[in-house]
């Protein structure tokens, strides 16, 4: 059902917690299956230096928030912003059909997280 890579980040999830001190916080829900995300994220030069997560859901919405959280550390905001589900889903190896709506809780998490810091960095 689910693929080695899945398996992987669900048992062994990268970048989990809290950063007390974030630039930006974003989080997401899915009011359909229960599942809520919330994605931290340190900025320095406008790269995402550092960044975590706490989740609240099954197998498929834990290790697509680690894939998340992987695919945007390191990447410009810009570069971060343009991740979709897609990439999720591919870099997990896929997802069963029934599970591909947890790719969409990290990318509008993260968005939403960059969002805030954004418009924190603004003021």
């Amino acid at each position: 059902m689910y693929s080695d890579k899945v398996i992987e980040h669900f048992m062994t999830p990268r970048n989990v917690g809290t950063i007390a001190d974030a630039d930006g916080k974003g989080t997401f829900g899915d009011p359909g299956c229960g599942d809520s995300l919330t994605i931290y994220i340190k900025v320095k030069d406008n790269v995402i230096e550092d960044i975590s997560f706490l989740v609240f859901g099954c197998t498929a919405s834990v290790a697509t928030s680690s894939m998340t959280t992987v695919l945007a550390k390191g990447k410009t905001i810009e570069k971060a912003l343009e991740i979709q589900e897609g990439d999720i889903v591919e870099a997990l190896d896929g997802l069963p059909e029934n599970k591909l709506h947890c790719s969409n809780l990290g990318v509008q998490a993260l968005r939403s997280a960059i969002k805030d810091y954004l418009s924190k960095k603004e003021k």
